[in-house]
């Protein structure tokens, strides 16, 4: 990230500029008043490594990665979100994010752009672009004020590459016992591209997304049970890097092959205590990638305006199996999407003011040498231990 855009972001946060937050349900809906509302969100953040060897990535959603210097461009983002209300039925959204791009650009994107129908407070109909949901709070990943750690655990969430989807979706809340049970279904298709290696990138255009979940909140619990499903619609672009490899190796092609992610979420929050626990397992049809489990937990306690907490993250996968016809260069391509390695992370938030937030956060990367997926760069001589130190600065107006 450069001066300018550190520049950007620094005058946003200013306290002169700093006004009342929208609710977080608000970034879910739509517009929460009658008329015309514009809100934001940002977070400026710096964070390194202790290792040279691979580098540490968001997602993969980013082309690269942070080493030994302190860089901005893992977790910097700045989110401006139109929203307006045509009567007490229909309201329409437009949201657009600045943020480390698959072309090392910071080029705004349109992320969300819907229109909203509900005609009682138990059915939501939207139509448009829209967050992807394939996991529990995964839409508003990128709002780092509505998250308690300074990113989202990257051994459970760094694969996945879908942001937004061009489709719709349709939810239905029901009172059950004592609690709340919401079912939601979405389907549509991928705009996006997503970095391969180097300055190669994926176009992910055409791709189909399915899916839904299940959620019931009673009492402190929440809990959400998810499955997607992703029909590719365009070949990785493995024939740039070895010509005529999905020809002599067709279980590596994942045009109209299916990936699937099968996800369980759980939630406590009582008073200052809050327990976050998540599993979830990916599945694909294709060769190209290893069939994958991650889970997480995260355990905090507020103490007046700060919060420290202490979280654990795992990840592994499992290689896939090749025709004995297909040349050794084809599992060294699979190999090339493997993770084993766990991570313990150490953090604090505190609460400056309504809709300002400093976190401070250190990760130890404990994974095997042969865990190369999480990472970007070409860890050859890779041990599989790294150090993260990060700092971020959230706000919402």
């Amino acid at each position: 990230m450069n001066i300018g855009h550190i520049l950007w972001l620094a005058l946003i946060v200013s306290p002169g500029t700093i006004g009342s937050a929208a609710a977080v349900d608000q970034f879910e809906t739509g517009a929460a008043n009658s008329g015309f509302t514009l809100n934001g969100f940002g977070t400026l953040g710096i964070a390194r490594s202790d290792n040279d060897q691979a580098q540490y990535i968001r997602d993969l959603s980013q082309p690269y990665g942070l080493t030994t210097n302190w860089s901005a461009k893992v977790d910097s983002v700045l989110g401006l979100q139109a929203g307006y209300r045509f009567d007490n039925e229909f309201d329409g959204m437009l949201q657009a994010i600045s943020r480390y791009r698959y072309d090392g650009s910071y080029r705004p994107e349109i992320s969300w752009a819907f229109l909203h129908y509900s005609p009682n407070p138990d059915l939501n109909l939207r139509v448009g672009r829209l967050g992807t949901e394939f996991y529990m709070t995964a839409d508003s990943r990128l709002v780092g004020y509505a998250n308690l750690t300074v990113r989202p655990p990257p051994d459970y969430f760094g694969p996945l590459i879908f942001s937004y989807l061009d489709g719709f979706d349709v939810d239905l809340a029901k009172p059950v016992t004592n609690g709340l049970l919401r079912g939601k279904l979405f389907a549509g298709y991928s705009p996006e591209t997503s970095p391969f290696v180097g300055a190669i990138t994926w176009d992910l255009s055409g791709t189909l997304l399915v899916g839904g979940y299940l959620d019931y909140q009673t009492g402190p619990w929440q809990i959400r049970l998810g499955h997607a499903e992703v029909r590719f619609n365009k070949e990785l672009p493995l024939d740039a890097l070895v010509p005529g490899i999905i020809e002599a190796a067709p279980e590596l092609s994942v045009v109209d092959q299916w990936a699937r992610f099968d996800s369980l979420g759980a939630v406590y929050d009582q008073g200052p205590f809050q327990l976050q626990l998540m599993l979830s397992r990916t599945r694909h049809d294709s060769a190209a990638y290893e069939d994958t489990k991650a889970g997480y937990a995260i355990a905090s306690y507020r103490i007046g305006k700060v919060t420290p907490y202490l979280g654990y993250s795992r990840v592994t996968s499992k290689p896939p199996r090749f025709d004995p016809a297909s040349p050794p260069l084809a599992a060294q391509i699979g190999s090339a999407t493997h993770s084993d390695q766990h991570t313990w992370f150490l953090g604090g938030r505190w609460d400056i003011r309504k809709d300002l937030d400093l976190k401070v956060q250190v990760d130890s990367i404990q994974g095997s040498p042969s865990s190369i997926f999480p990472f970007r760069g070409d860890p050859v001589v890779w041990d599989g231990r790294m150090t993260v130190f990060s700092l971020t600065l959230d706000f919402m107006f």
